[in-house]
């Protein structure tokens, strides 16, 4: 009888070469399917072949369930090792691998039947020296997104503050630096009109990353022109913001905050008695800080902003109680702090508030507009202050920064935004026509068209104007062919001295002050 593949008679085991390349084939499935310890027909390929001759009967199985052959088989693979085993007892693991032992044979070490497989399954991805073609990429640890919980007026991005060029989120890092604590600073706000907190922690030189913000509309100054007093529905509201400021700063390690407190509080009758209310209900400690320190965090805050090229600025923050305002001279040698270079400032005791209530700010006709920009102008003619020089402002190097609720509506009225974005407004540049085009905008619109757009809203929509008049009086004191609009203010300053006092920046430098000699303030 013939081999029905190699034409040879079959061996005396009753199974031909080919036959027994097919019973290794299904071996390699029954392991796949579960071990070797159930029992498994012969294939159908090998059955149709024996039925040609006597010779191909199959044997009998032994005691355990494995077919003969097989069991003869596996006696060999294991080079003799085992020959004394019994029928019905389990077969039992070589104790070393043969030198000429194939590694992928049918009963090698679990070890090597592994990489075996392996070898099989990345045969595809291997060159010829076995080495992959196609690194695969390491995981990255990367550290939970910061924070941000109710921001200005639209979710910032998270990893670095509108004082850095900035920010598509947080850099990876490595699990070791997540576990070395941060050195967190922290500076809340209590304005006229808002309040603000800023969590940060320190990256490179001039720059940090926001951990976390807050900010919430108080209207605290409300009806504090016609009283002097600080009304009881205005402290309520702004004792609950404080509360979730202090609930913010309780659940981190805070290194070094600065809570400070502005015009409302420092008009107001009362104001150093809601600041103990706010201390007994809240634990938090405000200090009410000077105009001119006001001024001059506004102008650290801001810093960034000024371009090398820039030999002098105006600029100013339209608040909702006051308006402050500082002129920047920078000469040859600039300063790492902004504010070393103020000459002259001034704070005018008005602001989008307290000039709204004065002339009211809901149906604002052009003729009362003019009256608001007119009594403006009257306390900026009480600045000493000597002008810019023409020549400055034609060659570039003259321009207006402004930060506030104001010069970032007319910004985002500008761009046409669906949702006003911090990202976009930050660090914009608006043509003296474009910021007169904008206010004659919103100038032309009412009370409910101002409250419809999605920059301005319900509660800006009677502070706008008012603020649109200050903006208009500062323009006509000193003209110039652009302004930039900055979505930043007195949190950011209070931080940016913070961490430049502590020297979380500087390399070997000693420190300076940082008050100069020739700067002259005056209070309108």
């Amino acid at each position: 009888m013939s081999d029905p593949d190699s034409g040879k008679a079959p061996q005396a085991d009753g199974a031909s070469v080919a036959e027994r390349r097919k019973g290794k084939s299904s071996r390699r499935a029954k392991r796949k399917r579960g071990g070797h310890g159930r029992p498994n027909a012969y294939s159908a390929e090998a059955s149709q072949a024996g039925k040609s001759g006597p010779a191909a009967t199959r044997p009998a199985d032994d005691e355990a369930g494995f077919p003969a052959k097989k069991r003869k088989r596996r006696r060999r693979s294991r080079n003799g090792a085992a020959d004394g085993v019994q029928q019905g007892s389990p077969p039992q693991q070589p104790q070393a691998a043969a030198p000429n032992q194939r590694a992928g044979g049918d009963h090698a070490h679990p070890s090597s039947s592994k990489s075996g497989k392996n070898r099989r399954k990345h045969r595809n991805k291997r060159g010829l020296q076995g080495r992959p073609l196609v690194h695969e990429k390491t995981a990255q640890i990367v550290a939970p997104a910061a924070v941000n919980a109710a921001p200005d007026r639209a979710p910032p991005r998270r990893d670095h503050h509108p004082a850095t060029p900035r920010r598509d989120g947080p850099a990876p890092h490595s699990a070791e630096a997540d576990s070395r604590p941060m050195d967190l600073y922290a500076a809340l706000d209590l304005g006229t009109n808002n309040c603000r907190l800023l969590i940060a922690q320190p990256t490179r030189p001039g720059q940090f990353r926001v951990v976390d913000a807050f900010s919430r509309i108080v209207r605290l100054g409300e009806g504090l022109g016609a009283s002097g007093r600080l009304s009881g529905d205005a402290m309520d509201r702004a004792v609950e913001a404080l509360r979730i400021c202090a609930a913010k700063l309780k659940t981190r390690e805070i290194r070094r905050m600065r809570l400070i407190a502005t015009e409302a509080c420092r008009a107001a009758e009362n104001g150093e008695s809601f600041l103990s209310r706010v201390t007994e209900e809240t634990g938090l400690r405000l200090e009410i800080i000077d105009r001119e320190t006001e001024a001059r965090l506004a102008v650290s805050g801001c810093s960034s902003l000024v371009g090398p090229e820039a030999r002098s600025v105006v600029l100013f923050d339209i608040g909702g109680g006051s308006s402050e305002i500082a002129v920047i001279r920078i000469g040859e040698n600039r300063s790492s702090r902004l504010a070393n270079h103020i000459t002259h400032w001034t704070s005018l005791p008005v602001g989008v508030v307290t000039l709204s209530e004065r002339h009211g700010g809901r149906d604002v006709t052009p003729e009362l507009f003019e009256t608001m920009v007119c009594e403006v102008a009257g306390m900026l003619e009480r600045f000493d202050c000597p002008p810019v020089q023409r020549a400055a402002r034609d060659s570039g190097d003259f321009h207006l920064i402004g930060t506030s609720g104001t010069v970032t509506t007319l910004a985002g009225v500008h761009l046409d935004l669906p949702r006003y974005d911090r990202r976009r407004v930050d660090g914009v540049w608006l043509s003296d026509d474009e910021v007169s085009a904008m206010q004659a905008k919103l100038l032309s619109w009412d009370f409910a068209g101002r409250a419809a757009n999605p920059c301005i809203g319900p509660d800006r929509a009677d502070l706008v104007l008012a603020g649109c008049a200050i903006l208009e009086a500062i323009r006509r004191r000193w003209p110039s062919p652009r302004m930039r609009v900055a979505d930043r203010g007195l949190r950011e300053g209070l931080l940016t001295d913070m961490m430049a006092d502590d020297g979380v920046w500087r390399r070997g430098r000693s420190r300076r002050g940082h008050r100069p000699k020739d700067m002259k303030g005056t209070q309108a």
